[in-house]
């Protein structure tokens, strides 16, 4: 039976008591929050991981980053996006270097100690990539000693590391999947559905094959003890969602809402 997962409710309905926004203090802070650049908003996504984060024509663009621009906005601050290795972007959180992560970040349990995470903002389904007409790999059971690209410290390697000891790292699912159309290079990609239907589209020969691994929630970050931020941040989220803007954002990058997800018998990652 198909069960359809929409987090609409859950935030709405999840009972936080949360802090109205303010105006802009002093030394950084602003309605309470202790702000990297006083008076904005500053988060941080790997700039590599198209359609949701990544440039065009000079611009920092997407779908993370429209979002993060949206709850910006309701928190009644300026949005600053900076873009970070996402290798290390958890340690950059950690330090100070920006307020919060809008960067496509799975919530596991081995990430929620070391940060905080809001309410979910989107459901994403880890799969296996193939050059287009391999014939060799139909499933992850065939993915047993091959050649495996994904991005360091992602969910993905987590994945391979379960089939596989040859992996070649990338800082960019994108370009893995361009390698991976060139015969040769590498025998799998495991990314996020939407990032290897997003190649497709831009004319790269690779193909999905079997089931989705897993389907992983995904949600913003914040530092550990920072929970004013969290608090609000979870406020503006669920505020774009009711009044539309949230689902204007998605379908404006992938023709549907990504909070709304058909799942059958798939694994939720953890």
């Amino acid at each position: 039976m198909k069960k359809k997962l929409s987090f609409l409710s859950v935030i709405l309905s999840a009972g936080l008591i949360v802090s109205a926004c303010g105006g802009g203090g002093s030394e950084g802070e602003s309605g309470g929050l202790k702000l990297v650049e006083e008076g904005q908003f500053t988060t941080a996504s790997s700039g590599l991981y198209k359609p949701f984060s990544f440039e065009e024509g000079g611009n920092l663009t997407g779908f993370d980053i429209e979002v993060g621009n949206a709850i910006a906005e309701e928190m009644g601050l300026e949005p600053n996006p900076v873009t970070t290795p996402f290798e290390t972007i958890i340690q950059g959180l950690t330090t100070n270097r920006y307020d919060a992560i809008i960067g496509s970040l799975a919530i596991t349990n081995a990430r929620a100690e070391q940060v905080s995470f809001t309410d979910p903002y989107y459901y994403s389904g880890g799969v296996i990539f193939v050059r287009e007409g391999n014939t060799e790999i139909k499933s992850a059971e065939d993915l047993k000693d091959k050649k495996i690209g994904v991005v360091g410290q992602s969910t993905y390697e987590t994945a391979a590391k379960e089939y596989t000891e040859d992996i070649q790292y990338y800082n960019s699912d994108v370009v893995a999947l361009q390698d991976l159309e060139i015969e040769g290079r590498l025998d799998a990609v495991i990314t996020a559905d939407v990032v290897g239907f997003e190649a497709q589209n831009t004319g790269i020969k690779i193909e999905m094959v079997g089931e989705p691994l897993w389907i992983e929630k995904v949600a913003i970050a914040v530092r550990k003890d920072d929970t004013e931020m969290l608090n609000q941040i979870n406020e503006a989220l669920a505020a774009i969602i009711e009044n539309g803007k949230y689902e204007e954002i998605s379908n404006k990058y992938f023709g549907r809402n990504l909070l709304e997800t058909e799942i059958e018998g798939i694994e939720v990652l953890e």
